[in-house]
Order: C-alpha cells, then structure tokens, then sequence
C-alpha cells in the first residue's frame, strides 16, 4: 500500500510556504480523509495543482507548460516535498518515503553556478531539477535508516556514490547511458528519478530487493492508483462533455481496467470497439450505488453501431442515456449535478473499497445537493479504506467528518495550510468556524474580512460609471 503522508509546497502559485499532513491518526478508521476549506484564492487548488504535478512525475510524463506559470511571481523557482508510507507485503517490509524537487519557469536558469541549458527557442517551458529521493526501511530481517538515496544536485549521474553503486552498479555504460537520460529528462521537463532509463538500470542492476521494489511500487502508484480531478471537468460537463474516470477489477479476466474517457452528451461518441465492453462494465458498476444516492436513477449505454476511426480502425458509436420510471432520455438532459456525480462515482467506489487508492478532487461540491455531499463523505470516512483529498466551499461537510479530517488555508501566504486549534469534541466545526472568521481566535488569520458598507458603495459607484 503507498499513501501521502504529508506534502511541503514553497513558492508555488499563491502558496509562499504551506505544509500539509494527510496522515491519519484516528485508528477507528481505516480511510484517510482531508477537506480544505478557505475563501477564494488563498491556496486550496495550488494543493491538488501540486498532486497533479507529482502524478505526471510518477509516470514519467513531461510536466504541463502550465506548469511554468505557477512559480510564485516573487521566486526564481518552486519547490516541493513529498512524504509517502508504503507498505511491502513479500516481503513484508515498511518504508518511509521523501520525494523532493524544485521547478523553474525557464529552461535556461542559473541557480548556485549551475547553469541548465537547452532550446532557447522554447523560454516558458517548466524544468524540474535538483530532485532528491531519500527513505527508510524496516523489516523483520533489515533495518536502514532514512538516508538520501538519489540526490541529482552533482554533474555526475548522482550521489552518494555508494548508492549508486547498489542500485546501478559499475558498468561505464550504464553511467554514460545515465547522463544522456538526465540531460534528456532535462530537455523534455521529465523526472530523471524516475525515467524510463533509470528505472530499467536499478531493475537490471540492483541486487536489494527493497531498493528495486520501492521504484516500481511508487511507478505503479503514480500510475495506476492516484487519480486528480480538477475544476476542468466541470468545464467539460458545462459543454456536454462527460468525463468518466475509472478503475475497474475485471474479475473474469483477472486485471483491472484503468482509463480516463471523454464522452459527448450532445450526441454520439466514438470509441474504440475493445472498449465498449469496459464501460459497460463500469457502468453497470456504478448503477448499483447510483441508484440509491439518486432513487431510482440508473444510466445506460445505447451502442448505435461501428464506425471507422480517420486511421481505419474500427470503432463502437455510442450514447449515454438515463433511466427513470422506465423512460429513457439522453443523459445530456439531465442535471449538471447529476452528471458531476457520475463523472466522480467510479473512484469514490474505489476509494471506499481499496486502501492504495488516492484521489484528489478539486471543488467536489459544485452542482452536488449539500446534504447529499455530506452523506456521501460521512460514509466513505467512515466505513471506507482509501485515501480522498478534496476541496470545497459547503460547509456541510463540517458537520459530518471528523474534525481531524478538516484543514483551512489562512490569509498569511507564510503559513498557508492549518488545522482549528481548541476544538473540542461537542463543537459543531461549521458554527466554529463561522466564529473563528468573525473572531479571529486562531494562530494564523483564515479570512481576509470584506466592509458590506464599501462593497454596496463600489456597486453603486461601478453603477454610475457605466451611466446605468
């Protein structure tokens, strides 16, 4: 099992300093939840922003350009921390885990005499660099403490020199072919930690079993159990673009199924004819709790026949439909709420089923019903066994979720993430936080306060400006 434990964010987008624990330390639940709470603008999307940037370093993606633009306007580079506990079954084993890296916005930058040069023709493209990997590990036969393992900050392929040995060995090859895949994962906004190369050498080379483990362990993580849902699926849903993340056990064919699929509403989509029967599956999956969050609602697919993609393949057309009262209707028409529930549903069925599951979900209310919204969180921190990291601004949630799975950004771009100090067990958190705005009892400030009296004068004033 791998699971956040906590995450360190400096100079990224609006977030000077933040740190944030996942950790849970309630031992009657087994899932780990964390809502952040705070008004717009003070860091809860740089949170998952940062989950995503580590997802697409997991799987050896190239970082989004967009990732450029979120160095922090007042810093030359952003630099985040990620801790992992991840757990070994053969052998039975338990490692303590710290990922950390810094990213630029330019590809030429000089940080303390070290120049990273390549294409100028491409100035705003992210570089990450000076990534380190250290961790600890313990079991009933080993025991080694935490120590960097891989620190890149050297022009040699990277230190400590002893490590490098263990995981990769001697060959000159090996160490010529490691260079060119730094310079590469350089030049292409890739993680050298973990590529493709230095991956394939340490599973070649490595002769300690708990060293070549871990890397494919965290590979697979990154892969196939971290999910990220952003506030551009509500865009899509807003343009009749359905969304539909999934991982689904395939039980007959003994594996699991694992996608990201665009669907359109306004119409047919095309998809590809193997697979047509995955999201059947996954639909018929989904059915059996949609239709008791939503009485009676279920969804299916309408296969209107093959179609040939532009490159020949063929593919399946298909349209989702929903199903009420024995009538089927386009799901097009039916609510963005309800669409939003759909798009989300198949991974919180993961999360309340599987412990190696993490997904984050930006703005998780929006279009959802607020009691509904804290039913379903009560439930999945409840009885459930995964990881759910979520934002939002109902405040329901407050009175349904323990008070430990609940953190608030501040005002204090120092200090941005924090967790309510005196709360006691009878307080109901919405009502304390309510006061909290209004008295300002905390260490950190967590709302900026607005005049109603300057707000009506600017309306009125923006008013007569127009000549309305």
């Amino acid at each position: 099992m791998v699971r956040l434990e906590s995450i360190e964010i400096r100079n990224f987008k609006n977030v000077k300093y933040g740190r944030m624990t996942f950790e849970n330390n309630r031992k009657e639940y087994q899932s780990s939840i964390l809502g952040l709470y705070g008004q717009n603008g003070s860091g809860k999307t740089a949170l998952i922003d940062a989950l995503s940037l580590l997802k697409s370093v997991l799987t050896m993606k190239s970082i989004p350009l967009t990732f450029a633009d979120y160095v922090h306007v007042d810093a030359d580079y952003s630099a985040l921390k990620y801790e992992f506990k991840v757990t070994d079954d053969e052998p039975e084993g338990e490692y303590v885990v710290y990922y950390e890296f810094k990213l630029c916005k330019n590809k030429k930058e000089t940080f303390e005499n070290k120049e990273y040069i390549s294409d100028d023709s491409e100035k705003n493209k992210a570089l990450i660099f000076d990534e380190v990997l250290s961790y600890s590990y313990k079991s009933n036969d080993l025991k080694m403490k935490l120590l960097p393992i891989i620190d890149t900050r050297t022009d040699e392929v990277f230190i400590p020199a002893t490590k490098y040995e263990s995981l990769v060995g001697k060959e000159k090859a090996t160490e010529t072919n490691l260079l060119v895949a730094k310079k590469y994962a350089a030049e292409t906004s890739r993680s050298f930690i973990f590529s493709k190369e230095l991956l394939n050498a340490i599973r070649k080379n490595c002769k300690e079993h708990y060293h070549s483990a871990l890397f494919n362990r965290l590979f697979y993580f990154g892969a196939y159990e971290l999910f990220i849902i952003n506030t551009a699926n509500s865009g899509l849903i807003t343009l009749n673009t359905l969304p539909l993340a999934f991982k689904y056990a395939d039980k007959e064919k003994g594996k699991s199924m694992i996608g990201n699929l665009m669907i359109q509403l306004n119409g047919s989509s095309l998809i590809p004819m193997e697979t047509l029967d995955v999201v059947c599956k996954v639909i018929e999956n989904m059915n059996v709790v949609l239709k008791q969050i939503v009485p009676g609602l279920t969804i299916g697919v309408v296969n209107l026949g093959n179609e040939l993609f532009p490159d020949g393949k063929r593919g399946s057309k298909i349209q989702l439909v929903s199903c009420k009262n024995n009538r089927e209707i386009p799901l097009q028409y039916e609510s963005e709420g309800i669409k939003k529930i759909i798009s989300i549903l198949q991974l919180l069925i993961v999360v309340y089923n599987k412990a190696s599951i993490t997904v984050a979900i930006d703005e998780i209310d929006s279009g959802v019903f607020e009691y509904l919204l804290g039913e379903l969180l009560r439930i999945i921190s409840e009885k459930g066994k995964g990881q759910l990291i979520f934002t939002s601004h109902n405040l329901r949630p407050l009175e349904t979720l323990d008070r430990g799975f609940i953190a608030f950004t501040t005002t204090n771009p120092d200090n941005r993430y924090i967790r309510l100090s005196n709360v006691k067990t009878n307080n109901n958190l919405r009502d304390f936080y309510y006061r909290d705005i209004v008295l300002g009892e905390q260490s950190e400030e967590i709302y900026e306060p607005t005049n109603n009296y300057e707000i009506a004068f600017a309306f009125r004033e923006a008013g007569e400006w127009r000549g309305s």
